[in-house]
């Protein structure tokens, strides 16, 4: 049914009904949710129809699903392209162009969203930011000291990559006296000096005339003058308090390292009422509550550190690791919707490996506690039994819908596992089938009916031999021999359709077909066992040993290997 509706998507989308082409795969996606292709399908849909937002969804999913699969990144990148997200989207087709570096879609993907990037840096202010901006300000006496301050490099660079970021940056005052500069509007680096490096013009030294008839009058020796000592600058109040600030903030630290953690709170509130202007303080404080375990009170202190950030222009660094320490804070408090979001605010301010993992970790913790929170045995059952009247009404798809539904409430039962294996084969979803009993047979591995119904799978795969082999662990399961007439029905199964012989190719003759299976490494092993070949030559002779020897489960093994090969037959 999945690959039916796969089918008239496809269709539709050709015919470019992309409402009809959703509709069909959606309906796919119910019965196969596992399929990586169905949510490519659907995303290219929805970015036909520019709704980019939903094939966003789509390209991740598909990501999430075939992370080896280029094709994926490509529907992925394309929905942010459509978003205007152009860096993301280039980070993405380079992803998907490293799994499939010949890939032609990836490569014009690429192309196109570097040339938006290029056309989107060369509009507006962010022009003046671009390739040469280095070699502007070095060139510029007032700019070129600017080239000494790495921290405001980074921001430089990172306007470059993304001229949106230059409205995130103009918080620093030399940001916007750099772009001034860069502008030609004169303005040049904030250290007190004239606009203009202009020399003074020269005068003329002075000319002196005398009476003739005078002498020049003797010049008095003139006594050294002792220079007067100069008066020592004194400090201002707020230099002291800032100083006697680091101190306390210094002593703080020792104490927090030592574990004295209210010594370390009484050192850190000491050197706050000092200089209410160090966001560090308020983060090492911050830091020595969530070492308390007082959580509450390390996001206040964050939330006002990221405040008084803002008003002190402090550097964007300190302001991501407070946004940071409150989403940990939260992710402490099994709060995880909002540790996700002051994640992501950090992540926004300056990006790092930490922040990630730890993003990346309270997602995933997230999605645990909405599970165990979804999680109701008894609701479970109901579903199950809605699955079964469903079954019996021949209503496969229903019934699949109701199994998952099951599943999820409680994935702790193999039934409903079984249930849509079932199911699933009506709906000959085989693969899909063959998943669910793997699921049953691990949760319970005395789960009769789940090895019973891998066996019927692997029958309709003509898989005989892996048939056989599911059939005795079912036998082995079977305690109480309730199923054993069941399993023994599809045990003649297979050795009906494997006394047949080997499936012969087109055009090939009985021998040949002996000839190539004679070829299987397996069969050359068996038959050059000289233990086989005794029991092989007393089966020959007295059919009721084989009876005897299928008992071994190895030797039995090795005897369906041959059946299935056509180098012997039984019955």
């Amino acid at each position: 049914m999945a690959e039916e509706f796969k089918a008239q998507g496809n269709k539709a989308f050709l015919a470019k009904d992309f409402p009809t082409a959703i509709d069909f795969f959606s309906k796919a996606i119910e019965l196969d949710s596992s399929n990586h292709v169905l949510y490519s399908n659907r995303s290219a849909c929805y970015a036909s129809q520019k709704n980019y937002e939903k094939a966003l969804e789509d390209g991740e999913k598909t990501v999430e699903l075939k992370p080896d699969w280029a094709k994926g990144f490509g529907r992925k990148a394309a929905a942010l392209f459509g978003l205007g997200r152009y860096p993301d989207a280039n980070d993405v087709y380079e992803a998907g162009l490293k799994l499939e570096p010949t890939n032609v879609l990836l490569q014009k993907g690429l192309q196109e969203t570097q040339q938006a990037m290029e056309k989107e840096a060369s509009m507006g202010i962010g022009q003046f930011f671009g390739p040469d901006v280095f070699t502007k300000m070095a060139a510029n006496p007032k700019l070129a000291p600017l080239l000494s301050q790495p921290d405001l490099m980074e921001k430089v660079r990172a306007i470059q990559a993304n001229p949106k970021a230059l409205n995130q940056h103009m918080q620093d005052p030399r940001i916007m006296n750099l772009l001034m500069g860069l502008m030609g509007l004169g303005a040049g680096p904030e250290d007190g000096s004239s606009p203009m490096d202009e020399d003074p013009s020269p005068q003329s030294p002075p000319t002196y005339t005398s009476k003739p008839d005078e002498p020049k009058p003797t010049p008095k020796k003139e006594e050294p003058k002792q220079e007067e000592p100069k008066e020592e600058e004194m400090p201002s109040e707020e230099e002291i308090n800032k100083k006697e600030a680091l101190k306390a903030k210094d002593l703080g630290n020792a104490s927090y390292k030592a574990k004295k953690f209210e010594e370390a709170l009484e050192h850190y509130s000491k050197a706050w009422e000092l200089d209410p202007t160090n966001v560090s303080i308020l983060t090492n404080k911050a830091a020595v509550y969530f070492e308390m375990g007082n959580f509450d009170d390390c996001i206040k202190n964050c939330e006002e550190a990221i405040e008084v950030g803002r008003e002190y222009r402090a550097d964007y660094k300190l302001i991501a690791k407070a946004l940071g320490r409150i989403g940990t804070a939260y992710s402490k408090q099994n709060k995880f919707p909002e540790a996700i979001r002051y994640y992501e605010k950090s992540l926004t301010e300056h990006r790092t490996p930490d922040i990630l993992a730890k993003l990346k970790e309270v997602e995933k913790a997230k999605a645990k506690a909405d599970k165990e929170a979804y999680r109701d045995v008894n609701l479970s059952a109901e579903a199950r039994d809605r699955g079964n009247a469903l079954f019996k009404k021949s209503d496969f798809a229903g019934a699949v819908k109701e199994y998952t539904e099951a599943i999820k409430r409680d994935d702790t039962d193999p039934r409903a596992y079984s249930n849509r294996a079932a199911c699933y084969t009506k709906l000959m979803a085989i693969n899909e089938a063959l998943k669910d009993c793997e699921a049953c047979i691990a949760l319970d591995p005395k789960f009769v009916k789940g090895y019973i119904r891998k066996a019927a799978i692997q029958f309709l795969k003509k898989e005989y031999t892996e048939c056989l082999e599911t059939c005795q662990q079912a036998k082995d399961a079977d305690v109480e021999k309730k199923n054993t007439v069941e399993i023994d029905q599809q045990i003649n199964k297979v050795y009906t359709e494997m006394s047949r012989g080997p499936t012969r190719r087109e055009g090939e003759t009985e021998a040949e077909t002996l000839a190539r299976a004679q070829q299987d490494p397996e069969v050359q092993r068996i038959m050059g066992d000289p233990a086989m070949r005794s029991i092989l030559q007393q089966m020959q002779e007295d059919p009721q040993a084989a009876q005897d020897h299928m008992k071994n489960p190895m030797v039995a093994a090795n005897i369906r290997k041959l059946v299935a090969a056509g180098i012997i037959r039984l019955g």
